[in-house]
């Protein structure tokens, strides 16, 4: 699988919409650049970022709403949302839905996902959940 699309695609049907990190491997590079601060560095720091959102917020979702592709980038605009139900973000659970919208842009290499940058209102999900 080489087309940035397809590997998106598939690491959000794996990991986004099953919770299921088994083709993480396949999908993303071990040395994976992440540009968000939140995130540490690598598929292993993706993978424990998202296994603690997904634990501390049970009904994780991510719906997307349009994937664009050019060359080697990829990037897709879409919703997060859910209910804060454990401690994430360095914030204690607070019980309160949250949703919030993003851009996600990719760089593929050698047909993995090699870098990553966001675009994503902080600031409105901190304020939603009260911190």
């Amino acid at each position: 699988m080489t087309d940035p699309k397809s590997i998106l695609a598939a690491l959000g049907g794996s990991v986004f919409a099953n919770k299921d990190f088994s083709q993480l491997d396949q999908l993303m590079r071990e040395d994976y650049v992440q540009h968000n601060p939140f995130v540490p560095q690598g598929s292993k720091g993706f993978r424990e970022f998202f296994e603690a959102w997904f634990l501390a917020v049970p009904d994780f979702k991510y719906e997307v709403k349009k994937i664009v592709a050019e060359g080697d980038l990829v990037w897709a605009y879409g919703a997060y949302s859910g209910t804060h139900a454990g401690d994430w973000l360095g914030i204690p659970a607070t019980g309160k839905a949250y949703a919030f919208d993003a851009v996600d842009i990719f760089r593929v290499e050698d047909g993995k996902l090699a870098e990553h940058w966001d675009v994503l209102d902080i600031y409105g999900l901190f304020k939603q959940l009260g911190a």
